[in-house]
């Protein structure tokens, strides 16, 4: 069985990120969607939060047949991967600036375990701006972020920020 993880804080998750996990679905047999556990970054939403976002927006993939695990970790990446069997990280790309980030990342990973590979999917070119981060100060000012979230992370968000 062909193990995929794809980390992330989804803080919250967004159009995009249900993007690369429908995309991701096709490329192995069961995807753990890893839902990072990062005090530095001060998350918006709470661990349950974001993994209640995560799961209700797995729902029809997993309707439709994808086998998909929402897995809260807090300990390294790599570390993660082996916890959940997985042979392959998968990450998505939106801009250059995530590259220079992420091939670091895979160059420690590499070294700390060199039986699992990252793979990378590119951004769909009409999700590419979305960051969870804009999504929240958009949200957070009164903006509109519809276009960027799912219908039930904008209520969250709505009733978040009043």
């Amino acid at each position: 069985m062909r193990i995929g993880l794809y980390p992330g804080t989804f803080d919250p998750v967004t159009l995009g990120h249900v993007d690369i996990i429908e995309r991701a679905t096709a490329l192995v047999d069961r995807l753990v969607i890893g839902v990072a556990i990062n005090r530095d970054k001060g998350p918006l939403f709470a661990l349950e939060e974001r993994v209640a976002m995560v799961e209700e927006e797995c729902e029809a993939l997993r309707a439709r047949g994808a086998e998909i695990v929402v897995y809260p970790f807090e300990n390294l990446l790599i570390d993660c991967a082996s916890d959940v069997g997985a042979g392959i990280i998968i990450r998505g790309l939106r801009a250059v600036a995530d590259f220079e980030y992420e091939f670091q990342m895979v160059g420690m990973n590499r070294v700390l375990n060199h039986d699992i590979e990252t793979v990378f999917l590119m951004a769909d070119a009409q999700r590419q701006a979305i960051a969870s981060k804009l999504v929240k100060e958009i949200a957070r000012l009164g903006g509109d972020v519809s276009k960027f979230v799912p219908a039930r992370v904008n209520a969250a968000l709505r009733a978040r920020f009043g």
